[in-house]
């Protein structure tokens, strides 16, 4: 007992004799690494493994540096050199959408590269269309291609390569329409595919209150930065994902905005995720 208090205590002297500036630059480096790690994460099952495997590594460091060298702890340390190495390919396997998102944000060059006036129209016209569906109550998925191509989502539809109209989105998903089940897809202005199937999330990550198309949006986001609209067919509730994020509930005007913001700079996504926080705040 005596040799692990004084392990102990030559512990922390030498972490008193450190250069206390090169201390707080690592420490806010450090910091900024993990904020940016679990903001990243927020809302995603990944943001509770995360804590758990940091509390796990965290504490055995620490027992690890603590233990006496002279009472020979040689297999315990190597136990836990080997024991870090499994836990990095752990991690690659567990947060493999995660890691995903990571390389397409570092990947894509832009969000939107189409003119104003073409963006406009495009937001106008599924606006327009959400605005009716959701009146009717009639279900719909629409996803909006950005810098990450979707190509084999294309493959999964029937090709259309028709201009991008309120009416031609509400004539799709009418019920009883042969394409209305699946989703819809739009590059550059333009309707290329109806009748797609996007991948679905796990059903954890979605709230079970959520119905399928639901799942589908929030899949897509986790592999791609589309930007993709949800029309409930129960509630006509209108939604947008992005980014493995979904924000529910989208007035009129709130969803102009939203979609005005994704389609420029990250600004308005920002806002928006300010705004979902506090509401959840408000109803906690």
């Amino acid at each position: 007992m005596r040799q692990i208090y004084d392990a102990i205590v030559t512990y922390f002297y030498r972490v008193a004799n450190y250069n206390l500036l090169v201390v707080a630059i690592e420490l806010v480096l450090i910091g900024a690494v993990v904020w940016w790690v679990m903001r990243f994460l927020r809302g995603t099952r990944g943001a509770r493994l995360v804590k758990g495997v940091a509390v796990i590594l965290a504490t055995v460091y620490i027992v690890i540096r603590l233990l006496p060298p002279e009472l020979g702890w040689e297999r315990i340390r190597w136990l836990y050199g080997n024991f870090l190495l499994f836990a990095f390919v752990a991690v690659v396997v567990a947060f493999q959408p995660e890691l995903r998102r990571v390389l397409i944000r570092v990947g894509q060059a832009s969000l939107f590269t189409g003119k104003r006036g073409q963006v406009q129209a495009m937001i106008d016209a599924i606006a327009d269309s959400a605005a009716f569906l959701s009146r009717n109550k009639i279900g719909a998925i629409v996803a909006v291609e950005r810098a990450v191509g979707l190509g084999a989502i294309e493959e999964t539809g029937t090709p259309v390569d028709a201009e991008l109209t309120p009416r031609l989105l509400n004539s799709i998903f009418y019920p009883g329409s042969a394409l209305h089940d699946m989703g819809v897809l739009v590059r550059d202005g333009r309707l290329v595919a109806a009748g797609c199937q996007f991948p679905l999330a796990e059903s954890a990550e979605v709230d079970s209150s959520l119905g399928s198309r639901h799942r589908a949006a929030l899949g897509l986001t986790k592999d791609s930065d589309a930007v993709v609209l949800v029309v409930s067919e129960e509630t006509g509730r209108v939604s947008v994902a992005c980014e493995g994020q979904l924000y529910l509930g989208l007035e009129a005007s709130a969803l102009r905005d939203m979609l005005e913001g994704l389609m420029a700079p990250r600004k308005m996504l920002r806002r928006f995720k300010q705004a979902d926080d506090e509401a959840d705040g408000d109803d906690i």
